[in-house]
């Protein structure tokens, strides 16, 4: 009896882990805003994967280079009108957006584990056009959170 609940304890302790999975919608069109991620934010710990589901054609997904990322993290882009995942290793928040559409708003971020020690590093990206104002909208609720 006693090997056998060391067995099952052994097992219980050396089961792998797996992370949650979330899916964020690609979109020509939600409500009344054009070319967006149907979750501009989401909050995810370390080991979970994001799905990005190429519900409408042209979308993508690419972290924003030099400062979109933690240190650490790899560079990621995902092919047009794909579906994407990504498992997110390193903690901080992720900034990202469809390359075609970047100026026209549509951007998103991931922040993993709580951790938002690089939000003075988001905050030196240069957003364009329509991107400029949601960014600001968007890192103000962050920081809020």
């Amino acid at each position: 009896m006693k090997k056998l609940l060391f067995v099952l304890a052994f097992m219980l302790l050396n089961a792998p882990v797996y992370g949650a999975d979330i899916d964020i919608l690609m979109l020509n069109k939600q409500d009344k805003e054009r070319n967006v991620y149907s979750k501009p934010i989401v909050n995810i710990n370390v080991g979970d994967t994001v799905n990005w589901i190429a519900k409408s054609k042209g979308h993508n997904v690419e972290f924003i280079k030099r400062y979109g990322v933690p240190e650490g993290a790899e560079k990621y882009k995902s092919r047009l009108s794909k579906d994407a995942k990504y498992t997110f290793k390193v903690p901080g928040i992720y900034a990202y957006w469809c390359t075609p559409h970047k100026s026209m708003g549509m951007i998103g971020f991931v922040i993993v584990g709580n951790n938002k020690s690089n939000i003075n590093l988001i905050k030196k990206i240069k957003f364009k056009g329509k991107s400029k104002k949601i960014a600001n909208t968007l890192l103000k609720q962050i920081e809020k959170q």
